[in-house]
């Protein structure tokens, strides 16, 4: 009996990982990656990239909002209080591990830092999808736990780079860029909208906030497999210890994320998309953000490292791997 029970989980969770390999979401971001290798032009015009970015950060807090009706404050502010901690632990430790890459400054490991504290929309989009493809629930405040915890890992890596600086960061922009930047305030507008309207004002939108929301993920999936594959040879430029980093950290940021969920009483589902956030890696917020308060680190360091590796890794194995420790959590 055990060993049949056992042979159900294996093929359970093979059943998952396989369903999310062949996902049209990855199947498209490989097709990307793909035509950009052949030098075949299938990326999305930059005003549309744009339009996608808005749709998406927008349509993922108002969704949000919308659940969190349901959510009382009580509920929320354990899993709020646990991804803050987890968004000051998590920049911290990768400052510290991305120390035993020699070559690389305090500066550019404070920036690196940032970017892995910080979160993805896409990634968290991605493993949204892929939960509710596989009918698992997923706490409906969700969505307030990506805004949290894409703050304090932005502030955290900045302050440990800055330490190294001879000039002073202007915090007083970098906080500005921090909190009032695109990703920030389009999800917590979302979330506020969300949460006021009422529900006859929620149906009527969300045919073309909600319905179509994977949709257009799929396209903006398909815009940044073409980024990999055109800057695949930048990538390689960042060496096999910032690539090894890329791929083993968000491992460990995964298991820290999923662990917490669990041990504060969240669903597999909840707990896995914890774990998703913090394996996540940022490239649309924490850039715009370093670059303002730290003008002399290498945007290509952070930026390859996080939508080259880390991104395609995460959306391809590393979503189906978060969610099977969950499973073993509960």
């Amino acid at each position: 009996l055990r060993c049949d029970i056992g042979k159900g989980a294996v093929m359970s969770s093979w059943s998952i990982a396989q369903a999310n390999l062949t996902s049209v979401g990855v199947l498209t971001f490989i097709f990307g990656f793909l035509a950009a290798r052949i030098k075949s032009d299938v990326r999305v015009p930059d005003a549309i990239y744009a339009f996608l970015s808005t749709y998406l950060l927008f349509g993922i807090g108002l969704k949000g909002g919308h659940s969190l009706k349901t959510s009382s404050l009580s509920e929320l502010a354990t899993p709020a209080l646990t991804t803050i901690a987890c968004g000051i632990l998590i920049p911290l430790l990768a400052f510290f591990t991305l120390k035993l890459i020699k070559v690389l400054n305090d500066v550019d490991r404070g920036s690196i830092a940032a970017h892995y504290g910080s979160t993805s929309l896409v990634t968290f989009s991605a493993g949204l999808l892929f939960l509710e493809s596989n009918n698992i629930f997923v706490e409906g405040y969700a969505p307030a736990l990506l805004t949290l915890l894409e703050i304090p890992g932005l502030i955290v890596g900045i302050f440990l780079a800055s330490r190294s600086l001879t000039t002073k960061v202007r915090w007083s922009e970098t906080l500005k860029e921090v909190l009032l930047g695109k990703t920030v305030l389009l999800l917590a507008g979302g979330l506020a909208i969300g949460l006021i309207t009422s529900n006859e004002g929620y149906m009527k939108v969300s045919p073309f906030f909600v319905e179509l929301l994977n949709g257009f993920l799929v396209l903006f999936l398909l815009h940044l497999g073409y980024l990999a594959g055109s800057n695949f040879s930048e990538i390689r430029k960042v060496g096999a210890p910032l690539a090894a980093f890329g791929i083993f950290f968000p491992l460990l940021s995964g298991l820290i994320g999923v662990t917490a969920g669990s041990l504060i009483g969240m669903s597999v589902g909840g707990a896995t998309m914890l774990g998703i956030l913090a394996a996540s890696a940022s490239y649309i917020a924490a850039p715009a953000a370093v670059a303002v308060a730290l003008p002399t680190a290498s945007p290509t360091l952070a930026l390859m490292s996080s939508i080259g590796i880390t991104f395609p890794f995460n959306l391809i194995l590393g979503i189906p791997i978060y969610y099977k420790i969950a499973q073993l959590f509960n």
